[in-house]
């Protein structure tokens, strides 16, 4: 009978490492007009892509083989290869700044806070079918599951707007509190992030009515759900803290102090939290059995991000492809102070 290698017997034993998954990790730098492309296994910058002006969000095109990338202030969208991190077309787009694909797959909304419109686009073609004047700093958005209704938050007018889908009109309009920032469709109910205040809204989709508050921290912003949807992750970028609630009861049952401001959340195959930590410009990976963090530099003011499983990592690079070190903030901005102590171009994105 032929016998294994010795190395092969002592890797399916466990008594060798193995080799570290080399996910590759996109960052939108707002402030510095550019997405830094991380390897995960280093956390190492390999890609430094530039952009027109400001990106803020991004999703997966609609057969999931391409990022879709909202550069607000330019008004454009950019297509990138996820495995590669090659930019494969640049669209002309309207202030897409926050933008989600229904869960049919058919329709792709976009919140466009500086123009105070909400557009509905054909998802495979992205050709326009309705666009929808609203008040004021349409910000994020969620669906119902059967793709009928989309709610989006206005942060300028303490409101909640569902939009039925099918005849791009208003259904309702709520108040939900100052500066309602992201919502979340979880078990039948809407979660909204109160970031001018401390608290998460839970709000019935039916009728928009709020039927209770969770506490979280100052500058409570997004809800994010981890993959199996049983723990809820607040991120609140005054307080600078990550509040972890049960799914199912949505009650507290953490506070992870996370300083720099965390904001866009991502979970990667091992169920690590990688948070864009907006005043400080870095990343945190967060362990989420324990809370612990660390970070590392990217670009100035980051905010979404996303996780691109990978099995190799990318080619090395020349030594004109490399890219510099970011420069490294203040202390004083990494207390993640409230934005009016901020430096300016902090200031200014405080409400994306």
């Amino acid at each position: 009978m032929r016998r294994a290698p010795f190395a092969l017997l002592l890797g399916l034993a466990g008594l060798l490492p193995t080799a570290a998954r080399a996910d590759l990790v996109y960052v939108l730098n707002s402030a510095d007009a550019s997405i830094s492309v991380i390897e995960s296994s280093t956390r190492q910058e390999v890609r430094r892509i530039p952009v027109l002006r400001e990106p803020h969000h991004l999703i997966l095109s609609p057969d999931r083989t391409e990022l879709m990338i909202g550069d607000s202030a330019g008004n454009e969208m950019i297509y990138v290869d996820p495995t590669s991190a090659e930019v494969t077309r640049r669209e002309k787009f309207s202030n897409p700044y926050h933008m989600e694909l229904s869960p049919d797959g058919r329709l792709l909304v976009v919140t466009s806070l500086r123009r105070d419109q909400v557009d509905i686009y054909d998802a495979a073609t992205r050709t326009l079918q309705a666009r929808l004047r609203v008040p004021d700093k349409p910000s994020h958005l969620a669906y119902t599951p059967d793709s009928r209704i989309a709610f989006v938050t206005l942060q300028g007018a303490r409101g909640l707007m569902a939009i039925d889908l099918a005849t791009a009109k208003p259904l309702w309009t709520t108040e939900v509190g100052p500066q309602p920032a992201g919502v979340t469709w979880h078990n039948g109910k809407l979660l909204v992030g109160i970031m001018g205040a401390d608290t998460v809204a839970v709000v019935n989709p039916a009728d928009g009515k709020v039927e209770r508050t969770i506490q979280a921290g100052r500058g409570a912003h997004t809800v994010f759900a981890s993959p199996d949807r049983k723990t809820l992750y607040v991120n609140s970028r005054v307080d600078s803290r990550i509040t972890v609630l049960d799914g199912e009861t949505l009650e507290p049952k953490a506070s992870w102090p996370l300083p720099g401001g965390p904001d866009c959340i991502a979970f990667d195959p091992q169920g690590r939290l990688w948070v864009t930590l907006r005043w400080i410009a870095r990343v945190a990976v967060v362990d989420p059995a324990t809370g612990a963090a660390e970070t590392f530099p990217v670009g100035r003011s980051p905010h979404g991000i996303y996780v691109a499983p990978r099995a190799e990592p990318l080619p090395p690079l020349t030594i004109s492809e490399t890219v510099p070190p970011p420069a490294e903030v203040t202390p004083a901005a990494a207390e993640a102070a409230p934005p009016a102590q901020q430096p300016a171009v902090f200031r200014r994105l405080w409400s994306r």
